[in-house]
């Protein structure tokens, strides 16, 4: 075959560096972006916050200011200290003090005695319960018990074999087995262990960690015996709600068992949860939506919008026409600034003109509520804002909105259609509502199966099966009609 050059024509879409930027800072969530800019700020000495230089101005005027006042006014306060030491030194309450105290005197009879912490005051000052894991809580109940420092180590071993929840995750054989020691020892202190708090702790399973809880309760407890009676005879009927064996095997009407559960109901099966140390994690909304005027506004959050600009001190050094080595790295630098702060405010638009088109679409839900949603997708916004798909998708991911009915992630908007009698489409959002508002409102004794709620819906003209409101139900959290039962 013979070897030729051939010249030919084509284009390609590529993505410059600058285009790469925006799209990165598009689908970053707010608390990325914040890192985004801290990085951008640390890293290029063109970006400064906005305000930082007024504030370095008026310190420097404070410190300026401070330097200028006269000497004669530190002598006037030296005059005056001097003048309140002496006043204080001539009260009362100085000459009450003795300059030596009796041998056979006690510390009560010259001052008044300690009478606990004042009010405000945590009185458990020797330990900090917020820094405690459950296993640190109970070494230091085990530290203060009367046990030798052989059956300490006991309670040792066992305490490490807690779990988070409070339950014992190994049986007492094994732990006796390990340690060399016999059975009925470990046994003993578990026992000890078992009395500690939180109530519960060191059970081996949820029967005893119940009945440790109700052992724990005063005598005078209403209903105490029968809450205990039920949770070591009948712990499996009442796990499967099956009130009407309960009330024949306790011989108990169904006012008196409603009292029993309504006090095993203040019990809990997992007593460590306190001690997870798990933080709550807070949404920080990107977009706010209020009424005004009889319409619905829309707005950037301004608490966390990014204020950041150009320096102009810096910007004003860089030279067109040096090509020094110092001039070309302000000039590059200074250009990847104004990069940096277009791809923001590009961001910006495009989350605001997308949270816009959501808020216009659906109109019914902030006007009514959840059961008013109309179904959407990705398509219906990019068609409205002459956007791609993808476009939006990045968007409304990790983005958050706060309106009156609460705070929502911008995608618990887009739902998908399900058909109606009417012939219009209904939202996959606005029937989960609705099937949860049924349930709210279901009566206890008698909840409703996926059955009856697929013909409650036929009757307002929506056709589901009977699966897909399962698969709502599940969705939502919600238990089946048996474990919803209950009497009280």
């Amino acid at each position: 075959m013979k070897q030729s050059l051939q010249l030919k024509l084509g284009a390609q879409l590529t993505m410059t560096p600058q285009l790469q930027q925006a799209i990165r800072l598009l689908q970053l969530s707010t608390l990325d972006l914040q890192q985004e800019v801290q990085a951008a700020l640390d890293s290029n000495p063109m970006l400064e916050v906005e305000g930082e230089d007024q504030a370095q101005q008026a310190t420097a005027n404070t410190e300026s200011n401070a330097q200028q006042e006269p000497p004669a006014a530190a002598g006037e306060d030296l005059n005056q200290t001097a003048a309140e030491e002496k006043e204080l030194g001539d009260s009362d309450w100085n000459q009450d003090i003795p300059t030596e105290l009796p041998v056979d005197s006690h510390w009560d009879d010259i001052y008044s005695s300690y009478s606990g912490p004042a009010e405000g005051d945590d009185p458990n000052f020797e330990r900090n319960s917020s820094t405690d894991t459950l296993q640190d809580h109970l070494r230091w109940q085990l530290n203060l018990t009367a046990l030798s420092s052989h059956d300490k180590w006991i309670g040792e071993h066992l305490i490490d074999a807690i779990d988070p929840n409070g339950l014992l995750n190994t049986t007492v054989d094994d732990v006796a087995t390990s340690l060399q020691l016999e059975e009925d020892e470990v046994v003993a202190v578990l026992k000890a262990v078992q009395q500690f708090e939180p109530a519960g702790c060191g059970a081996r399973n949820l029967q005893e960690c119940l009945l440790l809880q109700l052992k724990q309760l005063p005598a005078e407890t209403p209903w105490l015996n029968e809450a205990q009676t039920i949770i070591e005879r009948h712990l499996e009927l009442l796990g499967k709600r099956d009130f009407r064996q309960l009330t024949r095997r306790t011989r108990l009407n169904e006012a008196q068992l409603g009292e029993v559960i309504r006090l095993i109901q203040t019990l809990t099966p997992n007593p460590g949860e306190e001690f997870s140390g798990e933080q709550p994690a807070y949404v920080i909304p990107d977009i706010i939506v209020s009424r005004k005027d009889h319409r619905w506004l829309v707005e950037l959050n301004p608490e966390i919008t990014p204020k950041i600009r150009i320096n102009g001190h810096y910007a004003s050094l860089v030279k067109r026409a040096d090509n020094s080595r110092e001039n070309n790295f302000m000039r590059d630098h200074l250009q990847e600034a104004r990069w940096f702060l277009k791809s923001l405010q590009s961001r910006h638009d495009t989350l605001l003109k997308v949270a816009t088109s959501i808020v216009d679409k659906q109109q019914g839900f902030f006007e009514e509520g959840p059961e008013a949603m109309r179904p959407m997708v990705l398509a219906d916004i990019a068609e409205t804002i002459g956007m791609h798909e993808s476009t939006i998708s990045r968007v409304t991911t990790q983005k958050y909105m706060l309106t009156p009915r609460g705070v929502f992630e911008l995608k618990y908007f887009f739902s998908s259609h399900v058909s109606t009698d009417s012939g219009e489409d209904a939202s996959s959002t606005a029937i989960r509502a609705l099937i949860r508002k049924l349930i709210d409102t279901e009566v206890p004794r008698k909840p409703l199966s996926d059955n009856k709620i697929t013909q409650e819906l036929d009757k307002q003209g929506i056709k589901v099966a009977r699966r897909t409101v399962a698969k709502y139900r599940e969705s939502m959290g919600i238990p089946s009609s048996s474990e919803r039962k209950r009497l009280i």
